[in-house]
């Protein structure tokens, strides 16, 4: 087979996906993410072919590393943690275009230095680049890093043109609402919104892609998808670890700023969004801003309390013991920082009016799993209710957005035999037994929609700073108890009563993913 169609980035960009020529500046090229997630996903676009032919990745950082020694660093990322075995072709065609600026954060200087390094590619090419920054760095050096991408022009280069440059922001955005219009200002103060792609890599993933065209696609939900036919719906965020050797960042963040006010929340702005009007960023971002607009405030203490917070104690999982939060290195004895998080929302809208969003995520739960549980009334009528031969389930309809990407729906069938008896039954469908389980990963789909300018896996300003203003008022409240109504519940199980007592209040309980 010829070399062009084994690898099509050795001749440039498919047709359907269109970018600029493009340099990729990632801040924080020494971290984590970097290594296990980016430039993977660099190297995969890469080896589809969805790179432009002109394309240059620049890691930065203080650390001063030689080009080829940065090379060495990323073709060893690619090793470890791509989905797909490497290919000599693809890499020996990405190598030399990988290279390395060190300097300061706060180092102005640094950031001319890295500019005149773009401009060399520039010309050596012979024509302008796109450039795309990706802050991928500790948040304590977001306002340096924007200031000084402001100060040295770079962030105004080739400003309302096709090449335009653009910002990938890295979460957590904001700490509370304030820290998040802060920092909203700080982005708009040199960026134009259109510029600024707030990344959440949850957005990425193949099943909340999917939840968009179940709904839309196809005629059978839309229909049924209100207060009608839908008595609830519940989200899960469940980790299976602990807080590992993150506890001193974890002991500053907690559950509801990790994972309740970002990946929980945008589950559920597009679960019950309204239908948007095209499918552009905007129209879709729109919807969502509308929704969560429309969640009521939140009932904080007293019996009918709408949230609920605990930590983890001792227990088993995969038969091993677990120590408890508490016991954890670097986390104070008196922490009143939870591992666990629960909320029951309500939408005050047409579409939505008095059914129960219920929302949990946490650590050290019985195992790793992310889902959108949707629970539909049970059928009306008692015509299979006056017997024990008849095991009647409510429908419901649940797609599971990690480990196992797919969708699920739980319908009521006839056993077979000569009496008329019945159980629930489930119906799968799995994207790795449809599709193959090559699926590409989140941050490929992302680094392309913000490449080509596709903002409709970001998030935007606003809908950030509307999500922040639920969750604030939470974290108040909860800093002037301290750790009065913290609750416990054992590693390896399912949470703490707290969490099941608000589902109890509605006559509902946690189903089992």
């Amino acid at each position: 087979m010829a070399e062009e169609n084994r690898h099509p980035f050795l001749h440039g960009l498919s047709k359907h996906r269109g970018s600029p020529p493009t340099v990729v500046v990632i801040f924080g090229a020494s971290g984590d993410l970097t290594a296990r997630k980016l430039i993977p996903a660099i190297y995969n676009l890469a080896h589809d072919g969805l790179l432009p032919a002109d394309f240059y990745l620049i890691g930065f950082g203080r650390k001063p590393i030689p080009d080829a020694e940065f090379q060495a660093i990323a073709a060893g990322a690619i090793k470890e943690f791509s989905r797909r075995e490497p290919s000599p072709d693809v890499w020996n065609r990405l190598a030399p275009r990988t290279l390395y600026v060190s300097g300061g954060y706060d180092e102005k200087a640094a950031f001319d230095r890295l500019g005149e390094r773009i401009a060399g590619l520039e010309k050596e090419i012979g024509q302008q680049l796109q450039t795309l920054f990706y802050i991928s760095t500790p948040p304590t050096v977001f306002a340096p890093i924007i200031q000084n991408l402001g100060a040295s022009g770079l962030a105004a280069r080739y400003l309302r043109q096709p090449n335009q440059s653009k910002c990938i922001i890295e979460k957590p955005f904001g700490r509370d609402l304030a820290s998040a219009q802060a920092l909203n200002k700080e982005l708009t103060s040199v960026f134009e919104e259109s510029q600024v792609f707030r990344i959440d890599h949850y957005l990425g993933k193949e099943t909340v892609q999917d939840l968009l065209v179940q709904r839309f696609a196809n005629s059978i939900f839309e229909p049924i998808w209100n207060r009608n036919f839908i008595d609830h719906v519940q989200i899960t965020v469940a980790e299976q670890v602990g807080v590992e050797s993150r506890a001193g960042y974890y002991e500053q963040s907690g559950c509801m700023r990790d994972m309740i006010q970002n990946h929980t929340m945008q589950l559920l702005a597009l679960t019950a969004m309204e239908p948007p009007v095209s499918m552009d960023a905007e129209s879709v971002r729109d919807e969502k801003v509308k929704v969560l607009k429309a969640i009521q405030s939140l009932r904080l203490e007293g019996p009918h309390s709408d949230v609920a917070r605990a930590q983890y104690s001792e227990g088993l999982i995969g038969g091993k013991l677990m120590k408890g939060y508490l016991q954890e290195k670097d986390v104070s004895a008196t922490s009143s920082t939870e591992t666990y998080a629960a909320l029951r929302l309500s939408i005050n809208n047409w579409r939505w009016q008095g059914v129960p969003f219920y929302l949990r995520s946490g650590k050290h739960l019985a195992r790793r799993v992310s889902e959108i549980a949707i629970r539909f009334k049970r059928a009306p009528g008692s015509l299979f209710a006056e017997s024990e031969r008849y095991q009647i389930a409510p429908n419901t309809l649940a797609f599971q957005i990690q480990p196992d990407e797919g969708l699920s729906l739980i319908l009521n069938a006839k056993i077979p035999g000569l009496e008329t008896r019945t159980q629930p039954v489930k119906m799968n469908f799995k994207y790795a037994t449809t599709f193959g389980s090559n699926t590409p990963e989140a941050y490929e789909r992302l680094v392309l929609d913000a490449m080509i300018g596709d903002g409709t896996l970001f998030i935007r300003g606003d809908e950030t700073e509307r999500s922040w203003q639920l969750i604030t008022p939470i974290h108040d409240y909860w800093a002037s108890q301290g750790r009065k109504g913290m609750d416990t519940y054992a590693s390896g199980s399912w949470g703490p009563k707290s969490s099941d007592d608000i589902l109890a209040a509605n006559g509902h309980s946690w189903r089992e993913p």
